[in-house]
């Protein structure tokens, strides 16, 4: 029963999701059915004591970058500077290769550290636009911004602030820069793989003579008002470019000539500097970009505090959907009939955890329809024990840092997915109209580039 109530508890979970209940009311509910199916278990103890601290761990531990990361975004937004750095890489592409330019804007602004939710509403206006003139259909649309936006910036270039490269730091002692050779090898088979499905698809649909369609607005087509004076494209990107160096220079340089000593005290948990270092380097380079970004344009804001206020509360709700997740995750672990799932999942490879891992992560991340909390559910249940099995058998810490992230960015984006559904209303597209080509680029793609790391780093 304890096992049947673990399966159900997850399908629950997953088709309940679909069908739009929250997850701050669905994970502890599922979590603690499954508890009372287990028999013989205490629920409100594993409620108080399981559930919720799993929850408080995870915000305690990854709030500032959701906080910061939130910020950051709306003041890109609010500035008008996603909105330059997008029309000027269309300039460079050109309005027959619009595909490229929608994926390309999206990376350079997820890779900078605004908000995939963000990018989404700041490229679709233009996008659309440019997917209009050029007589693509517009159902290609949704795809162009999920390749862009939560595949190759989100889990596989290196240095990445996202939250999903940043989770499996503290459990392989890893920063945001694991495995870079690796992780670049497979951003550019996502990005080039999914370019040349979706042009492939738009040739096909102009030999159809299909055109753009007729479409109706959705609230998402208002954008700044067109007498906005933007920023140039040097004082837009250079906050974005910030993120990225000055992570690298903290992670590698500051912080490892600090002497913090303290850090072994209890009451900075017991840690060591280096287990740290990457969510120190991205809280120091997300707050330091901020700063930038709004010095750089500090007279283009119409309220400076309702746009960081407004980016802080946009950080509540996702947080706490991933911890609840956490909690959940936390609560089937310790649950007596788990062992039977864990040891089926380390069995499958047994002389090769990175896969055993992979396997893991994806499983979890399609159940709950989503990345960060997939791995973290994995990674809290089985972790330490990944990480030992690496450790005997010699594999790179850094390989199994970028394979975590790898898998979380597979089967996450099934159709219950809530970047899925929120990019789709925000495009007015339907999943029967959008989501097969959703799947090959934000799905099946990146499983595939994340099988090929695999290989290569067990050749390596």
């Amino acid at each position: 029963m304890g096992l049947i109530g673990i399966v159900l508890s997850l399908c629950l979970l997953m088709y309940l999701a679909y069908r739009g209940i929250n997850v701050l009311i669905l994970a502890p509910l599922l979590a603690m059915l499954a508890v009372l199916m287990s028999g013989g278990l205490p629920v409100l103890a594993t409620y108080t004591q399981v559930f919720m601290k799993s929850l408080g761990g995870y915000i305690i531990t990854y709030f500032p970058l959701f906080l910061l990361g939130a910020i950051f975004g709306k003041v890109m937004a609010d500035s008008g500077a996603a909105r330059t750095i997008a029309e000027r890489i269309v300039e460079w592409t050109g309005a027959d290769r619009a595909i490229l330019a929608v994926v390309l804007a999206c990376g350079v602004l997820t890779y900078g550290g605004v908000s995939l939710f963000v990018v989404a509403f700041a490229i679709y206006p233009i996008a659309n636009a440019l997917f209009r003139e050029a007589e693509i259909p517009k159902r290609l649309l949704p795809a162009a911004i999920a390749l862009g936006s939560f595949t190759f910036t989100m889990t596989a270039f290196p240095g990445t602030p996202a939250i999903q490269n940043a989770i499996p730091i503290p459990f392989f002692g890893t920063t945001v820069f694991a495995a870079p050779f690796l992780g670049t090898f497979a951003g550019l088979v996502m990005l080039g793989g999914g370019t040349l499905w979706l042009n492939r698809r738009a040739k096909a649909a102009a030999h159809r003579g299909e055109g753009y369609g007729i479409h109706a607005g959705t609230a998402a087509d208002s954008t700044l008002p067109e007498d906005t004076a933007l920023p140039s494209f040097g004082l837009a990107i250079a906050p974005v470019v910030a993120v990225i160096l000055l992570n690298a220079i903290f992670t590698y340089l500051v912080i490892p000539m600090m002497d913090a000593p303290y850090l072994a005290d209890a009451q900075y948990g017991a840690t060591t500097l280096s287990k740290v270092a990457g969510i120190w380097g991205i809280i120091v380079s997300l707050t330091l970009s901020i700063i930038l970004a709004l010095a750089l344009n500090w007279r283009r804001f119409a309220d400076v505090l309702e746009t960081v206020n407004t980016g802080t509360m946009g950080s509540l709700l996702p947080v706490f959907n991933t911890a609840s997740e956490v909690g959940y995750g936390a609560v089937i672990a310790s649950l007596p009939a788990f062992v039977i799932i864990r040891d089926g999942v380390l069995g499958l490879f047994p002389d090769n955890p990175v896969a055993s891992l992979a396997v893991a992560v994806n499983v979890l991340a399609g159940i709950t329809g989503s990345a960060s909390g997939g791995m973290s559910i994995a990674l809290n249940a089985l972790g330490e024990q990944f990480a030992q099995m690496g450790q005997a058998q010699g594999v790179s810490m850094g390989l199994m840092h970028r394979v975590t992230a790898l898998s979380s960015g597979g089967f996450d984006a099934l159709p219950h997915n809530g970047a899925v559904i929120t990019l789709l209303t925000i495009t007015g597209m339907t999943h029967k109209k959008s989501y097969s080509d959703i799947f090959v680029v934000a799905v099946a793609i990146p499983v595939l580039a994340t099988i090929a790391v695999i290989v290569l780093g067990s050749i390596g």
